[in-house]
């Protein structure tokens, strides 16, 4: 199993592509969680890709539609783009991942790093105690927390009194969903807790 063993030793600037050897050293590494106690939503993405972990931005590469989808549910006032991600904090938003080790496909990722994933995420939760978890990933949540058939949408156990919430993952390369078919998903979320705000 690999593990984060080092940081990049340089990020390129805000807004530049990262050069294939910036890319290549950061496999194996890890990027900060964007993260707060009780924030409304503690989005959770599977893991960092080689972009996020050049860039140190979550959600970095071009193509994924994270930040569109957060916009175009209602969650941020614009489009905020991966340089901006400490904006989210002031909107009661964050992320963090289920594994923390950077790797150019979730493919990459072995079934105990998702185990031990799921009980730190878990442990995170605990500490943090988000109003709600948005698990970025069917295939990853189910491998996590070992629930084989879990569906998109809320889940039946929370987590302390953190809701659980299953969305589609807005990597670029799934093909179950569109722009729009995220950003609904996203949006349902966004509507529950604000009747909860009734």
């Amino acid at each position: 199993m690999g593990g984060v063993t080092r940081t990049p030793p340089q990020r390129p600037a805000t807004g530049a592509r990262p050069t294939p050897e910036q890319l290549a050293a950061a496999q194996d590494t890890a990027i900060e969680d964007v993260a707060a106690p009780g924030l409304r939503v503690l989005f959770c993405g599977i893991n960092p890709g080689l972009w996020s972990g050049a860039t140190g931005r979550h959600f970095a590469r071009p193509g994924n539609r994270f930040w569109p989808a957060l916009h175009r549910s209602g969650f941020t006032p614009r489009q905020l783009g991966p340089a901006e991600q400490d904006e989210l904090l002031g909107l009661g938003l964050g992320i963090t991942n289920v594994v923390a080790r950077t790797t150019a496909k979730a493919a990459e990722l072995t079934a105990e790093e998702y185990r031990e994933g799921g009980r730190a995420l878990e442990e995170r939760v605990r500490r943090l105690r988000p109003r709600a978890l948005a698990v970025l990933g069917i295939g990853a949540y189910r491998a996590a927390f070992g629930r084989p058939r879990a569906a998109v949408g809320p889940q039946p156990e929370p987590i302390g009194d953190t809701e659980v919430w299953l969305l589609p993952n807005p990597s670029g390369l799934n093909a179950h969903y569109t722009l729009d078919g995220i950003a609904d998903e996203f949006r349902a979320l966004r509507e529950h807790l604000e009747r909860q705000d009734d």
